[in-house]
């Protein structure tokens, strides 16, 4: 009991979205960094996370600005219960 798993609990998809809310001006490298994926994964993933409504990028410099809109993406069926922005809360702390 209490031993690590070989699995992840939480998908890529939330990692990267909690690690975007945490650190807004994060770049690629840094979010797959915290996220333990790698980059290409990272970009495919905030690719998706664009797609689906969950935020905006703008380009500030040489660098990208996420902005979150967790209230717009639309959850798995069966998580439709689920509040993204809570979940955020309790991810981001």
């Amino acid at each position: 009991m209490g031993g690590q798993v070989g699995w992840p609990f939480l998908t890529p998809h939330a990692r990267v979205l909690a690690a975007i809310a945490r650190t807004p001006d994060a770049r690629i490298r840094d979010i797959a960094f915290a996220c333990q994926i790698t980059e290409r994964t990272a970009h495919t993933v905030v690719s998706d996370l664009e797609r689906a409504g969950f935020l905006t990028r703008k380009r500030v410099g040489r660098r990208n600005h996420y902005v979150l809109h967790p209230e717009r993406g639309r959850c798995h069926p069966a998580e439709v219960r689920l509040s993204v922005p809570a979940l955020l809360v309790l991810l981001t702390g």
